[in-house]
């Protein structure tokens, strides 16, 4: 007698293998965690296997969890090819999206993915740049749907989540302790404008030591310990580190991520990559939970 492994609960499956918890999965998913262990429950129960380790406070793959995660991987990935080749062929368009380089990451990709399967004829043209750039263009039809770093958020804007703006530096860097503080920032950076403020409310002399239109400029600079810098927390690379200055350095607010989409009447394929975009950050923000 065949048996038929059930693609939404392998999805589920991969979702808590992405993310490390059943509330992100379930956000991803736009589940209910009961929905998404339940799922889970019985994938394990109709292949008599123990797939997840739960013993840590984020879930792990256990041996066979780890063997079934590639094959579950290609069968919603050729699932999700047949789906969209039979269903949206009737769609068939290019649309722009804009995101800021530093929240790029871990969002848009999945985000594209998604989108690419669930519309393959679509073509989808990626825009990365500064959030007055992005807005600029938007507001003269250029770009379709975007994505802004913001201290508010302007009509017709959504804000998707919120991200504590941060000190960085290079790793066991000190030129944060030194007066005048050392700064470099891209000219069109929306956080500088905000930061040099709040150093001047809190009496801390400053100089703008690097000004350049090339991230790579800025992070070279900050990770030889050159300069300081800030991000939006979870944001910085590798060969920064968030500094620990206990009070030295002025607390930075949290800032908005908005998202502005154009065309809302103009049939679904705006509307549900934004929806998509949502997800993704409503998943991204949920605590990670066992």
């Amino acid at each position: 007698m065949a048996r038929n492994l059930d693609l939404t609960a392998l999805r589920s499956f991969v979702a808590v293998a992405d993310t490390g918890g059943v509330t992100k999965a379930a956000g991803l998913l736009n589940l209910t965690q009961s929905a998404v262990s339940m799922q889970l429950k019985r994938l394990e129960e109709s292949l008599d296997a123990s797939l997840l380790d739960r013993s840590a406070r984020t879930i792990g793959l256990t041996s066979q969890g780890e063997l079934l995660l590639s094959y579950a991987r290609r069968m919603l990935t050729l699932n999700d090819e047949i789906y969209g080749k039979l269903t949206a062929t009737q769609y068939e368009c290019e649309i722009t999206l804009g995101v800021p380089h530093d929240i790029v990451y871990p969002v848009i990709p999945t985000v594209l993915k998604q989108f690419s399967a669930a519309y393959p004829r679509v073509r989808v043209h990626l825009v990365s740049s500064f959030t007055r750039e992005l807005v600029a263009n938007f507001k003269q039809g250029k770009v379709d749907v975007i994505l802004t770093t913001e201290d508010t958020v302007d009509a017709g804007g959504e804000t998707l989540t919120q991200i504590p703006l941060i000190w960085v530096g290079a790793p066991g860097g000190q030129i944060w302790k030194q007066r005048p503080l050392r700064l470099a920032y891209e000219e069109h950076c929306i956080f500088r404008k905000f930061v040099q403020r709040r150093l001047d409310e809190a009496g801390i002399p400053w100089d703008m030591v690097v000004e350049s239109n090339s991230s790579r400029t800025i992070e070279a600079t900050v990770s030889a310990d050159m300069a300081v810098h800030t991000m939006l927390e979870g944001t910085q690379p590798r060969h920064f580190e968030q500094i620990n200055h206990q009070g030295s350095l002025p607390t930075l607010r949290n800032m908005n991520v908005n998202m502005y989409q154009a065309r809302l009447d103009d049939g679904p394929v705006i509307r549900d990559l934004a929806g998509f975009i949502r997800d993704g950050f409503a998943a991204m923000r949920a605590p990670v939970m066992a």
